[in-house]
């Protein structure tokens, strides 16, 4: 979608689609929708249109059914707004950006608690032993080897 035109005609889309579920679409089973992308072919024949719904599954389900049922109506009215001879097929698609966005939120909680339980721990103990410093090790093996010369001599 890296040609302009293509860009327009998907803004455009996503305005008047959004346009039409607040003003026009009365159904009841549709719930609180937001439109959040919508994207076009290069050969503007197909749109996808990304949504998202405030609530629970069964208003997504809810939702979905009365999108599809709305379909021919919001094309009508994208073709008319848009003048073009070829009117792009609508396909409506549940975004997955907020179950994505809740995981995320989810892993960056679990990791400021993480971070809060080391900070408490801080402060109490010192990493590795009492006394830092390393000293020379003799072993007893040594000595005796040591004595041994000594007393050859």
């Amino acid at each position: 979608m890296s040609n302009p035109r293509v860009r327009k005609i998907a803004d455009r889309i996503q305005v008047v689609v959004a346009e039409m579920l607040e003003r026009r679409i009365k159904d009841p089973r549709l719930g609180f929708v937001t439109i959040t992308d919508v994207r076009v072919t290069g050969d503007s024949q197909q749109a996808s249109i990304f949504y998202t719904v405030l609530g629970a599954e069964d208003e997504l389900a809810s939702t979905a059914a009365a999108l599809e049922s709305a379909k021919g109506v919001i094309r009508s009215e994208v073709a008319k707004q848009l003048g073009m001879r070829i009117v792009p097929s609508l396909t409506f698609i549940p975004d997955a950006l907020p179950e994505s966005a809740r995981a995320l939120d989810e892993v960056l909680a679990r990791a400021k608690e993480q971070d809060e339980a080391v900070a408490a721990q801080r402060g109490s103990s010192y990493a590795g032993e009492a006394d830092p410093y390393k000293k020379p090790r003799v072993a007893e093996d040594d000595l005796d080897d040591e004595l041994d010369e000594d007393d050859r001599l």
